[in-house]
């Protein structure tokens, strides 16, 4: 099996079972603060088939990066409602690297333990690079990534709308970038950054 053809499986993978947690991550967190949308409209579920974005996921395919479908959220249901759409909105992520984090735990403890061959520790450490590469790019504050909606919470409603006026721009532009790979330099030194943090929050394990 060629390195290409192995991560295109990997980020199949990733598709129907990381997607599925950080999505259901945003609607378990909703539903805490006392928003059940996601909850009523079948989104607090681990089934890829309530989350897979067939854009987002022709983009993670191809590119490593992409999408699923926002999580629906009603902020008028959070007693504070930008407090809400913030946590929220952060959810996903942190559920992202706290897979990771459990994930390279596994991996160093393999590795430690010395049972599983060399490729079970590339098919891992393939797996936590873009989990927290998911993480970070959702991040990037335009929809229909999560950190739009921390860019609600934070920026004044009328300044906020006046960006998204653009929006189709803005949605055309990150297809470029991802098609061309513009974003792997940036968003990679976030995500390196991340991954070096939780080897050193591992560090008693072994080096990853």
């Amino acid at each position: 099996m060629t390195p290409y053809l192995l991560e295109v499986l990997l980020r199949a993978l990733i598709l129907v079972a990381v997607i599925p947690i950080h999505e259901c991550a945003h609607g378990l967190a909703a539903s805490w603060m006392g928003d059940y949308t996601a909850y009523d409209k079948g989104r607090v579920t681990l089934d890829p088939r309530a989350h897979l974005d067939p854009a987002g996921s022709l983009m993670l395919l191809v590119a490593g990066l992409g999408w699923a479908k926002p999580v629906p959220i009603d902020p008028g249901n959070f007693r504070r409602p930008k407090l809400g759409m913030a946590l929220t909105a952060l959810a996903g992520p942190l559920a992202n690297i706290l897979l990771a984090l459990v994930l390279m735990v596994l991996y160093k403890l393999l590795l430690a333990a010395g049972v599983v061959s060399g490729m079970v520790y590339l098919v891992l450490g393939i797996i936590i690079q873009i989990t927290v590469h998911l993480a970070v790019f959702n991040l990037i504050p335009i929809p229909p990534l999560d950190g739009s909606r921390l860019v609600t919470a934070i920026l004044p409603d009328r300044l906020y709308w006046s960006v998204m006026r653009y929006e189709r721009v803005i949605m055309a532009v990150l297809m470029i970038a991802l098609f061309t790979g513009i974003l792997r330099f940036p968003l990679g030194g976030a995500s390196d950054a991340i991954i070096g943090a939780l080897d050193r929050m591992t560090f008693f394990l072994g080096g990853y």
